[in-house]
């Protein structure tokens, strides 16, 4: 409730604000007082105070006067911004209508705001690195230990944190440095700041100096345990004080080094351009300079061979803007793909990745294996699972992600641990969440490498990969953090024994008359139904349906424009299943064409296929986007949690869906589809083949 806010004030400064906001069952963390907020000079240390238009995300529709002005309140807990509150007053001119019209458009657009809290910034984008400054003091100090990490093979690996400062305080913090030498000495054009001594790269990832110390403050002595991964180069850990918006550098420690930072490691397995064929990427510190890369496979128990690898890299120039450009660029090594082909169907493979030095020196990556996928129409059980919008975690606590991806690593431990019932996996769109900060992405492909050694690991773009203004992309959006598709950009099919998978690219445009239209349509129309009964549709944004509060605010429970000219193609081709992420939770529809529910079942359809069943698979592990209040009635289940999706091929007319929770791994809604292909073959809605009465 608003106690005070006046209709007009002069100048940048907030107006003086008395809030009385029942937190701890809006927000799910406690929050004992009640907040005051006075626009004086106290509230800039402990408040972010920025107002903004009534629509969020999206352009108003002819919305010419100014019916809402919001103000977003951003308090910090446990030295994290969180957004906590949004109030809106009405200009007086107005009040009149709010009762009719008004209110249940603004009650819209408040359910709206979660949504807007889950596509926050990474975490690193909260430190201001260019207003860093050396001030380093005699009887402050940081050691690392120990300084060789991995010397048994070992990747991840802890080290410890000793630190000390005589000026200690709560806001201060670690950040963890790669390379480590990260003055502004090393850095270049792009990079480098107005004036020394300014940094000019973020952290890899950062901790408060309290976290596992809470008497640091009183004595000035912590420690604090963090895991590190071989990203190809040494580490360097420096203590900060000022908090993140005013860091003052106070002191660095040693240097710390894995026994072979340029090991191949992190290899991604994916489908290749035909169903015999598998992919294998991973990365190295060598380049073609310094090491001939290869691959050595062969089937289990027999003999191995060797096949050639092309390597990549890219640099600074690759990307559109900052921060990709500047303090988030990180040199993501070098890049090494092999082709291998004329796979055996179902066959398990085994494999190492190699580097022969120009020395003669061979290095090598241990031992993984893979199943080969079954050829296009076998009759095996084949088991897919497909979720969106993951992102990555810290296992160590740093980063403070657990306050935005914090199902990132259930989700991931829950497919690890049930890889053996897994053939492949796909991960729809908004992968990282690196936001233009590439060292994460190593850092996620290091959290995946368990499952992406072993089976395929598909993906899709999404906004956060692809968005960026003035580079191609459909929106135009900085959601990518300036990466703009370089890190990752798909628009395929693929084909995994009964299963036809056709994965759209919903960043660029989808509609009717563009090239990827026609490249959707002939996804569909090529497959060949008596081998691949399952026809699956992926897309990361919402082109079909969701009761997404922001969604729902707009009235068109889909991305603009999203099914218009698309539904005439799932209807004509009877796509089974479309899946979605974007919408950070899960749901799913009944069979619909054109809004309307073609079918009464719920759980178990049986005969010729009447319409196409959406699914939203976003609860991956990125923070909760909540669902609108609206009715909507070909919605049959929602799951405002985090979780994943399964489909389960148990022969050409038996198909199998099932959701998991990812906090347990169990099954909360499923269906299963039954149908021959003569079921296929029959006439539904809008895709009957003309016919004449000629004998």
């Amino acid at each position: 409730t608003v106690d005070s806010f006046p209709a007009t004030f002069a100048g940048d400064d907030p107006p003086d604000i008395s809030l009385k906001i029942p937190l701890p069952s809006f927000f799910g963390f406690p929050i004992q007082n009640i907040l005051s907020l006075k626009s004086s000079d106290s509230i800039h240390s402990h408040f972010n105070i920025s107002s903004s238009c009534c629509c969020f995300l999206y352009t108003c529709p002819d919305l010419h006067s100014p019916l809402v002005r919001v103000w977003k309140v951003e308090t910090r807990k446990a030295a994290t911004w969180n957004r906590i509150a949004t109030l809106n007053w009405f200009l007086s001119n107005w009040v009149g209508y709010i009762s009719g019209m008004i209110l249940p458009v603004i009650l819209l657009f408040l359910a709206t705001l979660q949504e807007a809290s889950s596509h926050g910034d990474n975490p690193l984008a909260g430190i201001a690195i260019h207003e860093a400054r050396f001030a380093l003091e005699e009887s402050a100090f940081i050691k690392a230990s120990p300084g060789v990490l991995g010397a048994q093979g070992g990747n991840p690996e802890w080290v410890t944190l000793s630190f000390t400062s005589a000026n200690p305080s709560n806001d201060d913090w670690i950040g963890v440095f790669s390379p480590a030498n990260f003055s502004a000495a090393i850095c270049d054009s792009e990079g480098s700041m107005a004036g020394a001594p300014f940094l000019c790269t973020a952290p890899i990832k950062f901790q408060y100096a309290n976290y596992s110390s809470p008497r640091y403050k009183a004595t000035g002595k912590g420690s604090v345990r963090l895991l590190l991964i071989n990203q190809r180069s040494d580490f360097s850990f420096a203590l900060f004080s000022g908090g993140l918006s005013k860091p003052k550098l106070v002191a660095v420690s040693n240097k710390v080094t894995f026994a072979n930072p340029n090991a191949p490691l992190y290899p991604r397995l994916a489908q290749g351009k035909t169903w015999n064929e598998m992919t294998v990427t991973w990365t190295s510190g060598y380049g073609i300079s310094s090491a001939e890369p290869f691959i050595e496979w062969g089937q289990k128990g027999d003999v191995r061979v060797r096949s050639p690898t092309g390597t990549l890299t890219i640099d600074r120039s690759s990307m559109c803007g900052p921060p990709a450009r500047t303090v988030g660029w990180r040199d993501p090594g070098f890049i090494h793909t092999s082709f291998l082909k004329e796979l055996w169907p179902n066959t398990v493979y085994t494999y190492k990745l190699g580097h022969k030095l120009f020395n003669g020196t061979y290095i090598w990556s241990p031992e993984y294996q893979f199943k080969a996928s079954p050829y296009p129409g076998q009759d095996s059980v084949q088991r897919v699972v497909i979720f969106g919008d993951m992102g990555k975690d810290e296992p160590d606590g740093s980063n403070v992600y657990n306050n935005y991806q914090h199902g990132a690593l259930n989700t991931t431990k829950q497919l690890i641990d049930d890889l053996k019932n897994i053939d492949i996996v796909f991960h729809i769109g908004d992968i990282v969440y690196a936001n233009g900060y590439i060292s994460q992405w190593d850092q996620f492909t290091a959290q995946v490498a368990p499952i992406t050694s072993k089976v395929p690991y598909m993906v899709a773009s999404g906004n956060h990969e692809r968005d960026w203004p003035g580079s191609g992309s459909f929106y135009g959006t900085k959601d990518s953090g300036g990466e703009c598709g370089v890190m990752a950009e798909t628009m395929y099919s693929t084909d995994y024994g009964m299963f036809r998978f056709c994965v759209a690219d919903t960043e660029h445009d989808w509609r009717e008359g563009t090239e990827q239209y026609e490249f959707i349509e002939r996804c569909f129309a090529s497959a060949d139904r008596r081998k691949q009964p399952w026809l699956i549709f992926i897309a990361h944004r919402v082109l079909g349906y969701s009761s997404a509060s922001w969604y729902g605010a707009q009235g068109s429970f889909e991305e603009p424009m999203g099914r218009e000219s698309l539904q005439k193609l799932w209807q004509k081709y009877k796509v089974d299943i479309a899946f979605y992420g974007h919408v950070h939770n899960y749901e799913r529809t009944c069979p619909i064409y054109q809004n309307i529910c073609l079918d009464k079942e719920k759980h178990n359809y049986k005969g010729p296929f009447n319409g196409t069943i959406h699914v939203v698979a976003g609860g991956g592990g990125s923070g909760l986007a909540d669902f609108t209040p609206l009715n909507t009635t070909w919605s049959l289940f929602k799951d405002h949690d985090y979780g994943f999706t399964k489909l389960t091929a148990f022969d050409h007319s038996n198909l199998l869906f099932e959701y998991k929770k990812s906090s347990d791994g169990k099954v909360y809604d499923s269906f299963t589809i039954n149908r021959d292909y003569r079921d296929i073959l029959a006439c539904s809605v809008d895709n009957c083949s003309p016919t004449t009465l000629a004998s």
